[in-house]
């Protein structure tokens, strides 16, 4: 059995580190005789956020959000992913990413971690919940540590 991934999913939040964790999964996926390479980002369902009591219908806002999340995506994405290959799903971020890991045979996850104190602050709660419940390796990217540029 080859120790090659063949296909690499890259998780993002859509910040400026997006890029990072996205330029790092490239390289793998490059090394590993160009692997597939996927990018999703989740969004929380909007009612979900608020519990479910507003009293109106959010559906056009969230096609709003889900608009300018793949416009976003598209823009940390090109030229490294081919527009079929980068997705934006609706639900819990940890769920969504399982779910699509396991669907389409992701055998490596990368996401970004912010470089807080404690184990469960060491990944985030995202990355944490990544890592828990995946079913291939999972690779957290350093991002967001002191003194580097905000670029």
């Amino acid at each position: 059995m080859s120790n090659e991934y063949r296909h690499v999913l890259v998780a993002v939040d859509l910040t400026k580190d997006s890029h990072k964790v996205l330029e790092r999964a490239a390289q793998i996926a490059e090394r590993n005789q160009n692997a597939k390479l996927s990018i999703m980002h989740t969004l929380e369902p909007l009612g979900f956020a608020y519990g479910g009591d507003i009293p109106m219908d959010l559906t056009s806002i969230q096609d709003q959000l889900d608009e300018h999340a793949k416009q976003r995506l598209a823009e940390i994405a090109d030229p490294h992913v081919a527009k079929e290959n980068q997705h934006v799903l609706v639900g819990m971020p940890d769920t969504e990413i399982h779910r699509f890991a396991e669907e389409n045979g992701v055998d490596l996850i990368v996401v970004g971690s912010h470089g807080r104190h404690g184990f469960a602050l060491l990944l985030g709660s995202t990355s944490t919940g990544v890592l828990h419940g995946a079913q291939c390796d999972v690779l957290a990217v350093r991002v967001g540590k002191k003194g580097e540029s905000a670029e």
